[in-house]
């Protein structure tokens, strides 16, 4: 039986909000009708469900670590990249059961919160079986790293694990410019189908430029505890952003993070790549840099920005609405900017707006009450899931 939604405002995302709108959902979620309100009393529809607040579309995280849920509390806040990488290194190790229980748990998290899609890092296969029992829809970007190792059997690795996760949606992805090596990114070019949706850590702390830029700082010092020699990759004067994009493949790009980018490294990328999305993970950047990207930099037309919550072990939740909420108190972004980019972006990024994003006939995009002000600020990270 399909059910009547209303509230004080209907964001479909691709038209405009909807005063006092109805939406009219099948049982099994599907967008059959939008009303106006005018259209809705003309009809005299009966049983209308009245909310409080406005109802926007299911949320869509596009950058998770699921595999890292049971580190949650327990890595030290605001430490630089650098520490919280070496923390994550020597935490992480646990029982596949302690692991995949706390997976369930950040799972059941991210439903509540009124999420419906996910883009995740996955370096094994342990986080397939709560994929699969999942109601929210996965791509999984099975990532690689390795700058003294031989590349072929990390690779070869890799793609047997991609291939595993079928019939759930996998590609193989570098991790970030700092962790992998030249000829890394070429198996990762001559491995990547023409299907595949691709993903990279980007400039994600100041230091992470200067070790491309002047071969020093704190990941020069990571590589010398680790016994990595530098790679003439290392002080050439440019920093990471011009290591990595040119020797990514062609296909849909996801840019991570982006903390440390500068307009001349956006009009550098846009003009090095055709198919590019920036995900901005706001909380985790203040868990562990205490600092934000220059947001307004991304905000222009060429420029498809998404959002991600990264894993509890850098974050206090996974809710895009709390990102967007960060994202709109520190740098004042707009309610309907920070929408788009936590819904149809992100979507459009993963593949599936035909199914998510918006409010539109024949979609099954999930519907989230959010309580926003007058003035248009969202009152509070809660999510009231209604579908």
């Amino acid at each position: 039986m399909q059910r009547y939604l209303s509230a004080n405002w209907i964001y479909p995302i691709t038209s405009q909000p909807i005063a006092n709108g109805v939406l009219e959902v099948s049982a099994a979620g599907e967008i059959l009708k939008i009303f106006t309100q005018e259209e809705a009393e003309a009809k005299s529809i009966g049983h209308v469900e009245k909310f409080e607040g406005v109802l926007v579309p299911g949320f869509v995280n596009t950058h998770c670590h699921l595999e890292l849920s049971h580190l949650f509390g327990k890595i030290p806040e605001q430490t630089g990249l650098s520490a919280f990488v070496r923390e994550i290194v020597a935490q992480r190790a646990a029982a596949d059961e302690v692991v995949i229980a706390a997976m369930q748990q950040a799972d059941k998290q991210m439903y509540e919160n009124g999420i419906v899609a996910v883009g995740d890092i996955s370096n094994v296969l342990l986080s397939k079986v709560v994929k699969q029992n999942s109601p929210l829809y996965y791509h999984t970007f099975v990532e690689v790293f390795g700058f003294n190792h031989p590349s072929q059997p990390i690779m070869e690795e890799a793609v047997k694990i991609r291939d595993t996760y079928w019939p759930l949606n996998a590609s193989v992805v570098p991790h970030a410019p700092y962790s992998v090596s030249t000829e890394l990114f070429q198996l990762i070019e001559k491995n990547t189908r023409p299907q595949d949706i691709l993903s990279i850590h980007n400039q994600e702390t100041a230091a992470e430029n200067e070790f491309f830029e002047k071969g020093t700082g704190d990941f020069e010092l990571t590589y010398q505890r680790l016994g990595i020699p530098k790679s003439q990759a290392h002080g050439t004067g440019e920093n990471a952003i011009r290591y990595h994009l040119p020797q990514m493949p062609p296909n849909r790009t996801l840019l991570v993070h982006n903390t440390f980018t500068s307009k001349a490294d956006v009009d550098f990328a846009l003009a090095q790549h055709k198919d590019l999305y920036w995900c901005l993970c706001p909380n985790a950047n203040v868990y562990i840099e205490d600092n934000l990207p220059e947001v307004t930099l991304f905000m222009q037309p060429q420029v498809k920005v998404t959002l991600g919550t990264d894993s509890l072990a850098s974050n206090h939740q996974l809710s895009i609405l709390a990102e967007m909420q960060t994202l709109q108190q520190r740098k004042r972004i707009a309610f309907e900017e920070l929408l788009a980019w936590g819904t149809i972006n992100g979507a459009m990024f993963l593949g599936v707006e035909s199914q998510f994003g918006s409010f539109e006939v024949g979609k099954k995009p999930g519907v989230n009450l959010v309580d926003l002000s007058e003035t248009k600020i969202i009152k509070s990270n809660h999510v009231k899931r209604l579908i």
